[in-house]
């Protein structure tokens, strides 16, 4: 940012909240409360569109009664004393990562409570990974098991059988695949937490017990409440990323926030028409079940197909440090890359044609 702001071409206010009155756009700091106008010479750039909701920011989705400590996430690093227990309300990654960091200063596994109202899948870290040997094997993996999947969970069960997706329970199937990324050593240290509580999402925590869906388990004592449970990414209706009004950033690709938005701006800069524009960038949906992962995965591997048809937009992505899986040009020739690429070619069309029906539909 410093470097952009350098520049000239970038003004950058942080700390300030954007609104528009009567057309006008209009930004107030929350230091200085001061307002100022912006001058939107052609559109605003909405990134807010698909932004998710952190635990920072949202309230925990369930009431507790005043003697109850509860905290958001990260104030677990700004804790005064040691509490006799925690309890991490919340399956995602954020979920994960407090109970890695708890475990990595020293936290006993038995002093820890893990509710989890539902099963994740996660992608094995080791598989997303920016080198193009490792992106091209994940992508005919992936196309492998569609081909021969009977069902979404059959799907999902080979992927994990080709190392790509991870579970913490093997004995429980997941319903949840919003899909962040775990390394196995993580996975070996969630396993080690064996007080589970899988009685669907908190309702309420008094000073003795946590209310839930299907019932209610006693509150340690000497408890901390740990808010995990921000719903994270959200789903709103798909709608053009190039509007008429202004440009909406959502995936297109599946995964990659940061380049998605970096391949928009690609094609924002090099396309005139949002008609083409809209087409190079179908806008995709975020997921929160097997299906819904699955739906995205199809739609993005068609996005992923039109706009590296159009020869300028597939050199750029190969040239962008945000895209894990570009292929550089000095290396595509080599046997190892053009046998991979044959591999994925081969895959590919029975594994699309079966997301999309495993997914519903066409994509």
């Amino acid at each position: 940012m410093r470097r952009l702001v350098a520049s000239g071409q970038v003004t950058f206010l942080p700390t300030s909240d954007h609104h528009c009155a009567d057309g006008t756009q209009l930004v107030t700091s929350r230091v200085s409360g001061r307002t100022c106008s912006i001058d939107v010479r052609r559109r605003v750039v909405d990134a807010t569109y698909s932004a998710p909701t952190i635990p920072a920011t949202t309230a925990a989705p369930f009431t507790v009664a005043d003697d109850v400590p509860v905290i958001p996430v990260g104030e677990l690093a700004r804790l005064s004393e040691a509490p006799g227990h925690f309890v991490i309300a919340g399956a995602g990654k954020t979920a994960t990562d407090a109970i890695v960091w708890l475990l990595g200063h020293d936290v006993d596994p038995d002093r820890i409570m893990w509710v989890r109202p539902r099963e994740p899948w996660m992608l094995n870290r080791s598989v997303v990974q920016p080198d193009p040997l490792v992106a091209l094997r994940l992508a005919t993996d992936m196309m492998t098991a569609a081909a021969q999947a009977a069902s979404s969970d059959d799907l999902f069960a080979r992927l994990e059988d080709a190392g790509v997706m991870l579970r913490i329970d093997q004995g429980v199937i997941p319903t949840m695949a919003k899909a962040p990324t775990l390394a196995e050593w993580e996975l070996d240290l969630l396993r080690t937490i064996e007080r589970v509580v899988r009685l669907g999402h908190i309702r309420a925590v008094t000073a003795h017990e946590i209310v839930l869906e299907r019932g209610s388990v006693n509150l340690p004592p000497d408890s901390v409440v740990v808010h995990c449970a921000a719903s994270g990414l959200r789903y709103p209706p798909l709608v053009p990323i190039f509007g008429t009004d202004r440009i909406r950033l959502q995936p297109i690709r599946a995964g990659f926030p940061c380049f998605n938005a970096a391949l928009a701006g690609y094609v924002a800069a090099t396309r005139d028409d949002d008609r083409e524009r809209n087409r190079l960038c179908p806008p995709n949906r975020l997921s929160d079940n097997p299906r819904d992962w699955i739906h995205m995965q199809s739609r993005g591997s068609v996005a992923s197909r039109t706009f590296t048809a159009e020869t300028d937009i597939a050199a750029s992505a190969d040239r962008c440090a945000l895209n894990p899986s570009r292929i550089d040009p000095s290396v595509r020739d080599t046997p190892e890359i053009r046998a991979a690429l044959a591999l994925l070619a081969e895959c590919s069309p029975a594994g699309l044609d079966r997301l999309a029906r495993l997914g519903g539909g066409s994509a």
